[in-house]
């Protein structure tokens, strides 16, 4: 790891922003309705929407298979392209670029709730 860079500040911003411990329970039903709602727009999240998504970015079940998937889903909204169009109740804008979407606002309680959520996908290898 470089001492400067995408890698340090993503630690760093971990370290900083989360305000819930990893071991935070949140509701993982309430997790899959915000997902559903916001995240599959883009992203694949469950069987819901096994067709849906873009191509080029990560299910959550694919993502939910890395080693590091809780730091991933903890700081999303600070990992390109969320600072663009996710807000977080508490966390400072990260971006002031002009979003290319329709502004998701969540709470901290939403983002342990996605956690949860994800958390509840099989690990399968």
């Amino acid at each position: 790891m470089r001492p400067h860079g995408p890698t340090a500040f993503l630690a760093f911003l971990a370290a900083v922003t989360t305000a819930a411990p990893a071991d935070a329970a949140g509701d993982a039903a309430k997790g899959r309705r915000i997902a559903e709602r916001h995240c599959s727009r883009c992203h694949v999240v469950g069987d819901g929407n096994r067709l849906g998504g873009i191509g080029s970015t990560p299910s959550f079940p694919l993502l939910r298979r890395m080693g590091d998937w809780r730091e991933r889903f903890e700081t999303f909204y600070a990992r390109r392209p969320h600072p663009v169009h996710v807000r977080v109740e508490g966390v400072r804008k990260w971006s002031g670029l002009p979003s290319n979407a329709a502004v998701i606002r969540l709470t901290q309680e939403d983002v342990d709730d996605i956690l949860a959520f994800v958390e509840s996908l099989p690990a399968r290898r």
